[in-house]
């Protein structure tokens, strides 16, 4: 503690002083937030890692009631609103429960428990016991009818050998003629030793249902047949020799190409997700003219100088919304010459993340295509803040829901009238949530808080969240393209690595036609199956092999239950809380 003697006796040093200790005191409390700011950063961080381990995967975000009482605005029918949303909340509930069980009731009356009139059936009759044949007072009894019931049976998927016979024809005793035979028809693999249905079933049970080839060998065991792996890859193989031309036309419908141009006003989806690569054993040989493939070499080459045994490759996946087409392409590594590759000849809007190679990919193409941004990223930004920033993160997650429940009923609405209904209710929720982040409030958050992380990331990406608005084709969000990628990380955890940059590339094209059948909710083997015989056969309409085209004509491979699925799952979804409460107040609005 400074004595009298130490402190200045003149008017100047006592100012002196007092400025070098406010300094000091300053410097200290910038240090103070700078720590504190730190602190708040690593414990957000800590509870990510915790919700990704142990919590639930989805972002669920409720509206609390006493949340809507936050300052949302000057409205003036705000607050008598949510005084009658109150006042109605439990009569709500009790319409809420009558409406769920008058539906499911009604579902249950709809379903049908008999089989399929195609399966086929076979009958057999009950032995009746002797002891019951004969009556003790009237003698033997007479059948006068029967019960019928109907047991579904299952039997491993059954293998047979097609012994196909080529006459041998001969002019009698005039050898000189020589032999004539029949044409053979072109078979998948050398001797037709293998039918397009086996190759279809491993393609389908691989891409579809995940099974690795060493599974596939016990699921083909059950029938009495034990292939070996290298068997059912060559089969891969055959089929991806076979339908090459018709990925690549699919290709160029989905992402443009010189013969074929992308639908006008095209909209695209894009994500990607890594594939592990084993090293090869040497080196490819690199292709002249064809720069990914001295890409490749190069990745490689550095790769096998460090002593790699994998590689990093990614798998891109492309999803129209006009078309109901998806097309997957494969490369070595995350650079942004992959997808300015395949969208060479592409004009439209790229919906997708914020990752930097699509951030200014209108600059590099000249505004050929136009990058519009995932506002589900942009809430999970919010939403990791949530528990930090309450307030703040509350009020963004409010409006983006409200976002949300626009685009929930503009799902059924043509393009025309969904862009009518954005502009109309999504437009002014839009403008609120950049005039909250212009405010005062969000403009004093500490730069190195999750929150301030949460809104550069909106300031930054504002122009592309917006492109939505001014196009009703483009969705929201970039969830539906998530969700196919999905298809790919399953099969990831099952057959965990790609052998080669080849087999990269060939499971690319599978996924090009899986995942387009699955869209299209077709049999996958059926239309595999199919494609595959008429490719052979020398078809090169492949339009009519399009998925979408084809179960025109083949409505007994459509899977129409997953059709019924996803209806119902619209109907529950659309039945929200907060629209059946706008539900009550137009009921009572015209009542009154």
């Amino acid at each position: 503690m400074s004595t009298d003697a130490e402190l200045p006796q003149d008017l100047a040093g006592c100012h002196t002083l007092l400025q070098t200790l406010f300094e000091s005191l300053s410097q200290q409390q910038d240090q103070l937030q700078q720590k504190n700011a730190e602190l708040s950063a690593k414990d957000a961080q800590i509870q990510k890692l915790l919700q990704r381990l142990y919590g639930a995967r989805g972002e669920r975000y409720v509206h609390d009631p006493n949340q809507l009482q936050l300052d949302f605005g000057a409205d003036p029918q705000l607050a008598d609103t949510l005084a009658e949303a109150a006042d109605e909340l439990e009569q709500a509930g009790q319409t809420v429960e009558y409406t769920v069980k008058r539906r499911r009731f009604k579902q249950r009356a709809e379903r049908s428990e008999t089989f399929p009139e195609h399966l086929q059936r076979y009958e057999v009759t009950a032995e009746v016991p002797a002891s019951e044949q004969v009556c003790q007072t009237h003698g033997p009894r007479k059948i006068i009818g029967y019960d019928r019931t109907e047991t579904l049976e299952f039997e491993p998927i059954k293998l047979r050998v097609r012994v196909t016979l080529y006459p041998k024809l001969a002019c009698e005793n005039a050898p000189e003629c020589g032999i004539r035979e029949p044409e053979r028809p072109t078979g998948l693999v050398e001797g037709n030793r293998y039918d397009t249905s086996v190759a279809a079933e491993v393609v389908a049970a691989r891409f579809s249902l995940h099974m690795p080839y060493y599974r596939q060998q016990d699921h083909f065991a059950g029938s009495g047949w034990v292939p070996s792996r290298s068997t059912l890859w060559n089969l891969v193989t055959q089929v991806d020799f076979v339908v090459d031309p018709l990925v690549r036309y699919l290709g160029e419908l989905v992402v443009g190409g010189r013969n074929h141009p992308p639908p006008v006003d095209a909209v695209l989806g894009c994500d990607e997700t890594p594939v592990t690569v084993l090293m090869p054993r040497q080196l490819p040989t690199v292709v002249a003219d064809d720069p990914r493939s001295r890409r490749e070499f190069e990745i490689l080459q550095q790769s096998l100088a460090e002593g790699k045994r994998t590689l990093d490759g990614r798998m891109w996946a492309y999803r129209s919304v006009q078309l109901p087409i998806n097309f997957f392409d494969f490369t070595l590594g995350r650079q942004r010459a992959g997808p300015d590759e395949v969208l060479q000849h592409y004009a439209g809007i790229l919906v997708g993340d914020c990752w930097t190679g699509f951030q200014r990919i209108h600059l590099r193409t000249d505004e050929r295509i136009t990058h519009a941004a995932c506002w589900a990223h942009a809430r999970r930004y919010v939403y990791e803040t949530l528990r930090n920033h309450p307030r703040p993160a509350s009020v963004l997650l409010a409006w983006i829901q409200q976002l949300y429940d626009t685009e929930e009923r503009a799902k059924t609405l043509s393009a025309a009238d969904r862009l009518a209904l954005r502009q109309k209710e999504s437009q002014p929720l839009v403008t609120r949530i950049k005039a909250y982040l212009d405010s005062e409030e969000l403009q004093r958050v500490l730069p190195k808080s999750d929150l301030a992380t949460a809104l550069n990331y909106l300031r930054n990406q504002w122009d592309a969240l917006g492109v939505f608005l001014r196009r009703g084709e483009v969705p929201i969000d970039n969830n539906e393209v998530e969700q196919l990628m999905k298809q790919v990380a399953t099969g990831r955890k099952n057959w965990l690595f790609v052998g080669s940059v080849d087999a990269g590339r060939r499971a690319a094209s599978m996924l090009t036609l899986v995942t387009s059948a699955v869209r299209n909710d077709l049999h996958v083997w059926a239309y595999l199956k199919d494609i595959l015989d008429q490719l052979l056969a020398g078809s090169t309409d492949y339009e009519a092999l399009r998925p979408d085209i084809w179960k025109q004509s083949h409505p007994e491979a459509v899977r129409t239950y997953r059709q019924d699925e996803r209806r119902y799952a619209s109907e529950r979804k659309s039945r929200s809380w907060e629209q059946r409460r706008r539900e009550l107040e137009r009921r009572r609005t015209n009542s009154g």
